[in-house]
């Protein structure tokens, strides 16, 4: 280490030369918010000038912008469906490289072991992976998962270096009646002098004090302005959110002024594959910022100062003497359009394309995590929804590109005295099914995918990941969950009695070794028979399917135990009277 810095400080001093000078570069200042100019000297993998420098290497910017690396605050990698060491070669290319991940998908699938998996794979990767460690697994007591992690179990991932802290405390009532094991995993992080995350989805102004007083200093969840700056208020983080189903950032935007820019930032929380690589990750958070008119470098303060100030990385969100020599070369501040990606002062990406391939793990996947889809097959009358009283329901109608639904309660058809789905009202069957031991399987009635035919699987269903099906019909509801169990997790489309397309996800139910490439062609072929179910291009259904099942973010969510009013936090009945 001492060798190290005698380096750099030399280097720094100019009495010797760097390992690489970058000339030419118009530097983006996040600290004052201007752009500079001057040579950018590295040394072992640190910048350590701005200046004249020279160098044994000499990269020409060729008046392109140098920005700093870009940081994702809050990401589920599992929700990309392949493992960080391929991950990185998604978002690297985007600019993206730092992530601050939460591995709850993988945990509550495997436990322990799912998180050990994370941490080792993504060793594998020049992506500079953080965790924070999943706080709620199961999320609450209303679902089977396939773990549950005690603070006891956490407690030994605190020696690694890269765990930063407690991932997204989501079980909001064990936190205000102060239950001994939300108690014990607080006190775990905050002896430790570690980091809390917030989840208030849904949660009025008082919840924000209980949990500014447990020392949680971030939310993800904000859905309006008002919301944001409450938190702001109570000396929270706010982290705009852009994913695949839940798009908040034009919503939260005009929270953010001069006086309190600095306590917002970007995450993408769950993004398909395909959005990551045609539309982007952060990246794709800051141009919409900036066509939303928010000014330029500002917005990449927030994508990198931000986050880095937000999660204690001193090294990190800035191009500047003494910290990483993680930057992008951009051609324009307006569109953030990335030619040059440089990690460590390595080139990583060039052009869209990452230059560097993940080490590959030699040993197998243990049995734990390919061996998850343990149910039984399902039959007719495992789906049957008896409609005793007449011919209301309680049904979860999505709201497209939300995680929050809404709760109607409305007129359905009844055939032999049970519920009969309609494509023409929009009236659909939603199925879950414990995969995990096969306790059991949750029906309900929901509304808003729009199918006129067939039905969709997925064992990707936040956050216990059960099995999780939306048809039009029992026969493909039957086809398609059977193709799932029998390729061991993934997603599924059946029409007709036949399977469309499936794509094998063998890692937990939620991830492939698979390239990249394959996974973006598997998903192609996902889409095309999406549209022969005549699914809307409004809204992904796969994804807004997976968190229907999600008891902690209202209104009305299905989960392997039965329909739950998340307001009322509780179970309710299919028939409404």
């Amino acid at each position: 280490m001492n060798s190290i810095l005698q380096k750099q400080l030399a280097t720094a001093a100019k009495q010797t030369e760097a390992d690489l000078v970058v000339k030419n570069g118009k530097i983006v200042n996040v600290f004052t918010r201007e752009i500079i100019e001057g040579d950018l000297a590295i040394a072992e993998g640190m910048i350590v000038g701005i200046g004249r420098y020279e160098g044994r290497k000499t990269i020409d910017a060729e008046g392109r912008y140098i920005c700093p690396g870009l940081i994702d605050g809050h990401v589920h990698i599992e929700s990309s469906m392949v493992p960080p060491s391929e991950f990185a070669r998604v978002v690297l290319p985007h600019g993206v490289m730092t992530v601050i991940a939460d591995p709850h998908e993988i945990a509550n699938v495997a436990g322990v072991r799912g998180i050990q998996f994370m941490l080792d794979d993504a060793k594998r990767t020049p992506l500079d992976v953080y965790m924070m460690l999943p706080s709620c697994v199961p999320a609450t007591s209303f679902e089977h998962a396939g773990a549950s992690l005690s603070a006891a179990e956490l407690a030994p991932f605190f020696n690694d270096e890269r765990v930063l802290g407690l991932a997204e405390v989501m079980d909001y009532p064990s936190l205000r009646e102060q239950h001994s094991s939300m108690l014990d995993k607080l006190a775990l992080a905050a002896n430790a002098n570690r980091l809390i995350d917030g989840h208030l989805a849904g949660l009025d102004a008082n919840a924000i004090n209980v949990y500014r007083s447990a020392r949680i200093h971030t939310d993800h969840e904000c859905v309006t302005a008002d919301e944001a700056l409450e938190r702001v208020r109570r000396g929270m983080y706010v982290l705009i959110r852009q994913g695949s189903v839940a798009k908040d950032l034009e919503k939260l935007l005009p929270a953010v002024t001069e006086y309190n820019a600095r306590r917002f930032l970007f995450c993408t929380d769950d993004k398909h594959l395909d959005d990551l690589w045609f539309e982007g990750s952060v990246d794709h958070n800051v141009r919409l910022a900036v066509r939303a008119g928010l000014d330029p470098l500002l917005s990449i303060q927030m994508a990198t100062l931000n986050a880095a100030e937000c999660y204690r990385l001193p090294t990190k969100g800035a191009v500047t003497p003494g910290y990483d020599a993680d930057f992008l070369f951009v051609e324009d501040l307006e569109t953030l359009k990335i030619s040059h990606v440089f990690k460590s002062g390595k080139q990583a990406a060039e052009q869209g394309q990452a230059t560097f391939r993940s080490e590959r793990s030699a040993c197998g996947i243990e049995p734990t995590l390919r061996q998850s889809i343990r149910c039984q097959p399902v039959t007719e009358a495992d789906l049957c929804i008896p409609m005793r009283k007449g011919n209301k329901a309680h049904v979860i109608e999505i709201i497209p590109n939300h995680l929050h639904t809404n709760h109607l309660v409305t007129e359905v058809d009844v055939r032999d005295g049970a519920f009969s789905p309609s494509v023409e009202r929009d009236l659909l069957k939603l199925v879950v099914v414990e995969r995990h031991r096969g306790l059991g399987i949750g029906l309900g009635i929901v509304r808003g995918f729009g199918f006129k035919a067939g039905a969709i699987a997925s064992s990707i269903a936040h956050d216990s990941h059960h099995t999780i099906a939306v048809g039009t019909n029992d026969r493909d509801l039957i086809v398609a969950i059977e193709q799932l169990r029998q390729q061991q997790g993934g997603l599924a489309v059946a029409k007709d009695g036949a399977v469309l397309a499936g794509l094998p996800l063998e890692i937990g139910g939620l991830m492939t070794r698979k390239d990249y490439t394959e996974v973006l062609n598997g998903l192609k072929q996902i889409h095309e028979a999406l549209d022969s179910l005549g699914s809307s291009h409004a809204f992904n259904p796969f994804i807004t399917l997976s968190f229907l099942a999600l008891p902690v973010i209202p209104e009305l969510k299905l989960t392997d135990q039965g329909l739950f009013d998340v307001n009322k936090w509780e179970f309710i009945p299919i028939e409404a009277v």
